[in-house]
């Protein structure tokens, strides 16, 4: 078998652009079939990127629309929170947050920003990092403390090279105006399209003490005790909600997780399909590899006769040509491989993307081009088994 396959590499540097036509096929099938799965992984991966991954673990729920048949309206109170954490098993903190517009001024610099009102523990919840200063402490969202945390951009805008703790910001909204001491800088984010580089936090007792008092939360935020649990638990709240009001619109759940695992399967079947369209082009690789082998056994027939003439068996030369034929197509998923990565991480690059490579998907198509060689170039060898030396020997 070794010397069939020198002899197979020596007949390819024989015919190199007959081989390298042999090549083509299977390479761009096999790349293309790379592409688009790693294509599809690092979309996902991005998605997963542009969020922290602590806020997996968290299901987010909102007033929704209220019944025709029932003024079945839902209010986000303490006696709900309670009511909430008591009913719906595998919760582990309940957050309640308002938002509110606001326009931010310094000397003569201003920024227009969405000012979120928190409660503590609101930062380690979704694993956000302060890089300067410090988080709000219970104190803080008690007493309703003028103290503000603000994204890396809206200091970079307001300071400038100015040190932004312990200083003094004008914060406008509703017409009414503030003065916030900066308390805090959050680092900032991994992803790009992160919002809260351009947010600003305040505490939630603020909010109640001088924007509006004893206000129902405007989102609920519900940490899960496990990523793995927080389906279950939107889908737990999502029922203790429907049975509280008698109305299953009376209130929005979103997960995350849930989203997630949705985009995947989506994005898993498509690239599927595609993966199978772009395998079209392995078998007519395959159909390529079939004609060229076909033709090298009719220009080689005085070879395969000298080769039975002295003694070789169908199987041998069997053995040769199809040792040929599989030769190409491992070299051309090989070589697929390769191109089809180094075009995915170009394209992920260019497209400002995390690269993911599916390692699944190059086996099954390396395997798949193999078995593309044996196929379509076992008739081939099976022919140059067949040939009557005699006939052979007196081809011109």
């Amino acid at each position: 078998m070794f010397d069939d396959l020198i002899f197979a590499l020596k007949n390819f540097r024989r015919n190199k652009v007959r081989s390298i036509l042999s090549l083509l096929g299977i390479i761009i099938g096999v790349a293309s079939v790379i592409v688009i799965t790693s294509l599809s992984q690092s979309a996902t991966k991005s998605i997963k990127d542009s969020y922290n991954s602590a806020s997996l673990d968290i299901v987010r729920v909102s007033a929704g629309f209220m019944s025709r048949r029932r003024n079945a309206a839902i209010t986000f109170d303490e006696t709900f929170r309670q009511d909430l954490f008591n009913s719906v098993k595998d919760i582990k903190q309940i957050q309640y947050t308002n938002n509110m517009s606001a326009t931010l001024a310094k000397d003569d610099l201003t920024v227009n920003a969405t000012a979120t009102a928190v409660e503590y523990g609101y930062f380690d919840m979704y694993g956000y990092k302060i890089e300067k200063g410090t988080d709000f402490n219970v104190s803080d969202n008690v007493t309703g403390q003028q103290k503000i945390i603000i994204g890396s951009k809206i200091a970079d805008a307001l300071f400038e090279n100015q040190e932004p703790i312990g200083n003094v910001i004008t914060l406008v909204s509703n017409n009414v105006t503030f003065s916030f001491e900066v308390c805090g800088v959050l680092a900032p984010a991994v992803a790009s399209n992160d919002a809260n580089d351009n947010s600003v936090f305040v505490p939630r007792g603020f909010y109640a003490k001088k924007i509006m008092p004893s206000p129902a939360a405007s989102a609920v935020l519900v940490q899960c005790v496990s990523q793995e649990k927080s389906v279950q638990v939107a889908d737990n709240i999502k029922s203790f909600i429907t049975e509280l009001t008698g109305n299953q619109y009376a209130a929005n759940v979103s997960s995350m997780q849930a989203m997630l695992e949705q985009y995947e399967e989506v994005s898993g079947t498509v690239s599927l399909m595609l993966s199978g369209i772009a395998a079209i082009s392995l078998l007519v690789g395959g159909i390529g590899i079939m004609n060229i082998m076909i033709v090298t056994v009719t220009e080689r027939k005085k070879e395969i006769g000298i080769r039975k003439a002295l003694g070789a068996s169908p199987n041998v030369i069997r053995l040769q040509f199809l040792m040929e034929s599989v030769i190409i197509t491992v070299l051309g998923g090989i070589l697929g491989i390769i191109f089809g990565i180094g075009i995915s991480a170009i394209v992920a690059a260019v497209m400002e993307q995390s690269f993911a490579i599916q390692v699944s998907a190059c086996f099954v198509a390396f395997c798949f081009s193999v078995g593309i060689g044996i196929i379509f170039g076992f008739s081939p060898a099976s022919q140059a088994a067949k040939l009557n030396p005699v006939e052979a020997l007196t081809t011109e």
